[in-house]
């Protein structure tokens, strides 16, 4: 892939030099804003609405939604971690230069990128910790999802990836986090529902004022009976 065409005989050459020509006519301070949001911006965005949707799902629905949500959630950053491990005999097999190292009049926006470019690792961990919020909370995954797309075209943007670098991070962290999203959950859900049995898990599971409005027996799915002390905490 390094001989690709700088002349815009190549869809992705013609469409990198198209974003990354934006960086050329914009100005220094904007380059400089996008370069700090496409290296660092976005995943503290997505941390923000990780959070965010912990706090909305502890604090509505049902405790098992709670549950399910935690766990979605603790899923997407191992989802994230899968990706990337994937990734790296990807990129080995590949061995794709980055685009300024074969195409010249490209506007860098972060230097010292000497590792191969397909595919991207901020596309591919980005995407991945969309869809594990996606799947713990629909409005907040669409929120996390639109953000990593903003990911992908900064890292074009930029001019340390090729568009098809992006949408392979894209749909690798894509696949990663749906094709295991069953058997991560099943082994996440009972684990976080072991914690929200605990007094201080609880805490971390379902919020106080959402548990009041909820019988102590469909808190932690039980009859009352069989409930423990940590069980009942969790409604109180």
């Amino acid at each position: 892939m390094a001989g690709l065409a700088s002349d815009g005989s190549n869809p992705d050459v013609s469409l990198l030099y198209d974003i990354n020509g934006l960086a050329k006519a914009a100005p220094s301070w904007f380059d400089r804003v996008m370069g700090f949001v496409g290296e660092y911006g976005i995943m503290l965005g997505l941390v923000l609405v990780a959070l965010g949707c912990w706090w909305s799902v502890r604090r509505r629905g049902t405790p098992a939604d709670s549950v399910a949500g935690l766990a979605a959630l603790i899923w997407a950053p191992l989802a994230a971690g899968v990706a990337l491990l994937i990734n790296i005999p990807i990129r080995g097999f590949v061995e794709r230069p980055r685009p300024f190292n074969d195409h010249q009049g490209l506007e860098v926006l972060v230097q010292g990128k000497t590792d191969f470019s397909f595919v991207s690792d901020h596309a591919t961990m980005a995407m991945a910790i969309a869809v594990g919020v996606f799947v713990a909370h629909r409005r907040f995954g669409l929120a996390a999802i639109g953000l990593a797309l903003v990911e992908g075209f900064c890292r074009v943007y930029m001019g340390v990836h090729y568009p098809t670098d992006v949408v392979g991070g894209l749909a690798l962290g894509t696949a990663v986090a749906l094709l295991l999203a069953p058997p991560a959950l099943a082994l996440l859900t009972p684990v976080v529902a072991a914690v929200a049995r605990s007094p201080r898990g609880a805490r971390l599971v379902r919020s106080r004022r959402a548990a009041e409005h909820l019988p102590v027996a469909e808190t932690v799915g039980m009859p009352e009976s069989r409930l423990g002390s940590g069980e009942r905490d969790l409604a109180a």
